[in-house]
């Protein structure tokens, strides 16, 4: 605990994204701001804020210091990354996006919410650090595959780098839940929202449509790289209202990459795995709606993986597919960066969820999606920087519990001759 207090005081500044007098004010800032915990939200109260009382004013008062505390949590995590991580390019360059966009949200701090052109220009600045953050997740990726490329990458160490980037990466996706939501409802010259939706929520999610839309979106990559793609059988069963559709209050969005990246991992494990058959295994998808959660199931017959691989799946630094080329015409790869799986599972934790695989070597794959049904259980899951967070980056793997079996038996007839 004396380790955790002084590295909590004592993590490490933003030296090189806070030098001179501006970056002293920026790491005042930090400090400032860190001090709170994020307040998370339930979908229920996205819904009612925006489709009942929404209220640009309040709306503004909220965010100009939640957005601030959400990037400060996470920027004193950054700082306690191992030293050649950190002083990588790539994730010096994500820090330093993350000091200029808190710095310039700080601005807003006490502007008067009922002047119209604050309001206008919060919309602006928020605006400003969604489109500053578009590319955090492959520039961080990146990071990791210097540091991964350069340094050894011993366990304890690999440990450190999961746990963080999963509470990085969710820290992004709720930064921009929030950016997207007022910006959307709030936002007169933005168009591009759908209608019957409040921000980026559908209180009326046909989950089933979701899941026939992301299929036919990775079924066309899957034809563009291998002139092949099993098809759909989908099974739907509604516990709470039989014969009824599934809906769900969700954001869309979420969803479809959850499904997105699953269909393509289910296509290409079948393709491959199926390539000498005259016909490819379809894909099996069943939606359940229970009373408490929405259960999808993906299941392939794309050969599954080994047991001991599993986790590994969900790991930032591993992918099973070649590392991908980017051609000139930047088109997407189907596989090979090693984040969608990982990511995939935060967009399902993120509102309360979960993302399970359950393989059988030599057969296939079942992928599980656990969302939850009620809209009030639906609470957003935020990383916050405390003590026992900064304890995580502390404290070294311990020698394990149980007898580690050694690669060969050991001859018995050698120890009894011995004796």
């Amino acid at each position: 605990m004396k380790a955790a207090r002084i590295a909590l005081r004592s993590a490490a500044p933003l030296a090189a994204t806070t030098t001179g007098a501006g970056g002293g004010r920026a790491t005042c800032e930090v400090e400032h701001f860190a001090r709170y915990s994020p307040s998370p939200l339930s979908i229920k109260q996205f819904l009612d804020f925006g489709s009942t009382n929404a209220c640009e004013r309040t709306s503004f008062s909220f965010l100009r210091h939640e957005l601030p505390v959400r990037l400060a949590n996470i920027l004193k995590e950054i700082d306690l990354l191992p030293s050649p991580l950190l002083s990588t390019p790539s994730v010096q360059l994500v820090k330093s996006w993350y000091v200029q966009s808190l710095m310039e949200l700080v601005e807003f701090r006490e502007k008067k919410p009922d002047n119209h052109k604050v309001l206008s220009d919060f919309i602006d600045a928020i605006v400003k650090v969604r489109n500053r953050h578009h590319d955090v997740v492959p520039t961080m990726a990146q990071g990791v595959l210097e540091y991964r490329d350069s340094s050894k990458m011993d366990p304890f160490t690999n440990q450190n780098i999961q746990y963080f980037l999963d509470r990085f990466y969710m820290n992004r996706i709720s930064i921009r839940m929030l950016i997207n939501q007022h910006t959307l409802i709030f936002d007169n010259s933005n168009s591009q929202g759908n209608p019957k939706h409040i921000g980026c929520i559908d209180p009326c999610c046909d989950v089933v449509d979701l899941v026939h839309d992301a299929f036919q979106s990775a079924q066309m990559l899957c034809d563009q790289y291998y002139f092949a793609s099993p098809d759909l059988k989908l099974t739907q069963v509604n516990g709470k209202a039989a014969g009824q559709p599934i809906h769900i209050v969700y954001v869309p969005s979420h969803l479809f990459h959850m499904l997105f990246e699953l269909f393509k991992n289910a296509m290409r494990a079948t393709v491959e795995n199926q390539e000498k058959k005259p016909s490819l295994d379809p894909i099996e998808v069943t939606v359940v709606l229970g009373k408490e959660d929405l259960s999808i199931k993906i299941s392939d017959r794309g050969g599954g993986v080994p047991v001991r691989k599993i986790e590994s799946l969900f790991s930032y630094t591993y992918s099973t597919a070649p590392k991908p080329v980017v051609d000139s015409n930047n088109s997407t790869p189907l596989a090979g960066f090693g984040y969608g799986l990982p990511i995939s599972r935060l967009y399902a934790k993120y509102f309360q969820g979960d993302l399970n695989l359950c393989s059988i070597s030599g057969y296939g794959t079942d992928a599980l999606i656990y969302l939850k049904a009620l809209s009030t259980e639906s609470v957003e899951k935020l990383p916050v920087f405390n003590k026992s967070a900064c304890k995580h980056y502390q404290i070294a793997i311990e020698a394990d519990d149980w007898c580690v079996p050694s690669k060969e038996p050991k001859n018995l007839s050698r120890q009894s001759a011995a004796a």
